[in-house]
């Protein structure tokens, strides 16, 4: 008979790579400070090892497999900024990762989820992190009270099961997979081992019963989510919680999504009774933006299938230290150090004695490089003390010879600044749209093709 023997392994949160010993970095990866002491069983049985494998299923030609494209494959939750988020709901048979800081509204999207599909779904609410009572209390406020939702406060990922086998719901939440645990293997729950093998077990079953699951995942102290890197990899779609929570408005961003695009975003506002949908985030971040303030500067960036208006502001003034500071909130710090440069090259402006603080309002992040020329402006506005008009938008991307290459959408772009009132856009000359649609008399499209001709522009 087989025996079992314990020892102890070091793992690669990141990669898995699993070894005896305790090193700096990842030899497989070349992570840093990724590897985590676990507890190993392993067999003693000098023979055969593996396991038998037996086919679930039969192949099949690709031609043969008839596609499910009605609507009834996906859940919408009734919550329009998530499902946008999701391509169009919740689909069926797969499983949804939902990752955030702590306190940004992860558990309250979810009970609001459950308040909307109580009437025609029936939802199985597992917790592992508050009692049965906690939640209640937190339902209460969000005024979820229903007979289709249960609850059940467990972490043996078997008890689980059986409790799917047994109440056959439509959706399952796991909050969290952090807290679920297997009892064949003998790591702390959280553990990668623990988190590979409760995931591995929920997307089993969730792609045999069709229910659709979604789990609620920690972030570490980098802002990633915690445990193995192979959890993004194993699940469907991973949807991140993006924002502070001492600021109003809370983004949902998807960064993996097998069922749709991943550059939709939902937009929320927090409120006493839960997060709140906000239907036109352009208004909303511009409704306090100030008038006749050097340093301020709106961008349009496309997120998904949507142009939206961001404000971006800059402080530029002279430093007192050695070393000048740079702080970025809402933008690459990197790109910012280079359009810095850019600046001083080009245009002959020198910020090596200027502190330079940049901000997106309202805790939006931009990665797009259509956002370039509009940073550009309001720092050159912000060192210069020279006003931007309050109804002009600036977009196009910078590169290092200062050059302001073409951006996509732009007629989109167009479209939307034009609707929220703004006078004057400013495009990359190799970017003006051939089919614009109707503007008003008074709306103008300047075009540039360097920073050098953006000088003139701020009277």
């Amino acid at each position: 008979m087989a025996k079992n023997e314990v020892k102890t392994v070091y793992v690669c949160t990141e990669c898995g790579n699993t070894q005896s010993k305790w090193t700096g970095k990842c030899k497989e990866c070349g992570a840093w400070d990724s590897f985590e002491e676990e507890i190993s069983t392993q067999s003693t049985d000098k023979g055969y090892r593996g396991v038998s494998v037996v086919a679930s299923s039969e192949a099949r030609l690709i031609s043969k497999i008839d596609a499910e494209t009605n609507k009834d494959v996906r859940i919408e939750t009734g919550i329009s900024e998530f499902d946008r988020a999701l391509g169009g709901g919740i689909v069926k048979g797969s499983v949804v990762l939902i990752s955030g800081e702590p306190g940004i509204g992860k558990s309250t999207i979810l009970l609001q989820i459950c308040k909307n599909l109580d009437k025609n779904r029936k939802i199985l609410y597992v917790s592992g992190e508050e009692s049965s009572s906690q939640i209640k209390l937190r339902a209460q406020r969000l005024g979820v009270d229903g007979d289709n939702v249960y609850l059940l406060c467990e972490t043996n990922i078997e008890s689980v099961m059986a409790y799917v086998d047994k109440l056959s719901p439509d959706l399952l939440i796991i909050d969290s997979i952090q807290t679920s645990y297997s009892p064949s293997s003998e790591s702390i729950p959280g553990s990668v081992t623990q988190v590979k093998q409760c995931a591995l077990s929920l997307i089993r079953k969730t792609k045999d019963s069709s229910v659709a699951t979604v789990i609620v995942g920690h972030v570490n102290k980098d802002g990633g989510i915690a445990g193995p890197k192979v959890l993004e990899h194993m699940v469907d779609v991973v949807l991140t919680f993006e924002g502070e929570r001492t600021q109003f408005y809370r983004l949902i961003r998807a960064s993996k999504n097998r069922f749709g695009s991943t550059n939709e975003i939902g937009v929320f506002e927090m409120g006493d009774r839960g997060l709140i949908e906000v239907t036109d985030p352009s208004r909303a971040l511009l409704s306090e933006k100030p008038k006749n303030v050097s340093g301020s500067c709106t961008v349009c960036v496309h997120e998904g299938s949507r142009p939206i208006l961001a404000e971006i502001q800059a402080l530029v003034s002279k430093t007192v230290f050695p070393a000048p500071k740079r702080v970025v909130t809402g933008l690459d710090f990197n790109r910012v150090s280079i359009l810095l440069a850019v600046i001083e090259k080009r245009l002959g402006i020198y910020l090596s004695s200027q502190d330079v603080y940049l901000n997106v309002i309202g805790g939006l992040r931009l990665d797009e490089p259509s956002s370039d020329l509009a940073i550009v402006m309001s720092i050159i506005s912000a060192y210069r003390n020279i006003e931007i008009d309050d109804k002009t938008v600036a977009l196009g991307e910078v590169g290092l010879l200062g050059e302001v290459r073409s951006v996509s959408f732009v007629a989109s772009r167009i479209k939307e600044a034009s609707r929220l009132g703004y006078k004057r856009i400013i495009i990359p000359k190799t970017s003006y749209p051939q089919n614009l649609p109707p503007l008003p008399d008074d709306f103008k499209i300047i075009t540039v093709s360097s920073i050098t001709e953006i000088i003139k522009l701020f009277s």
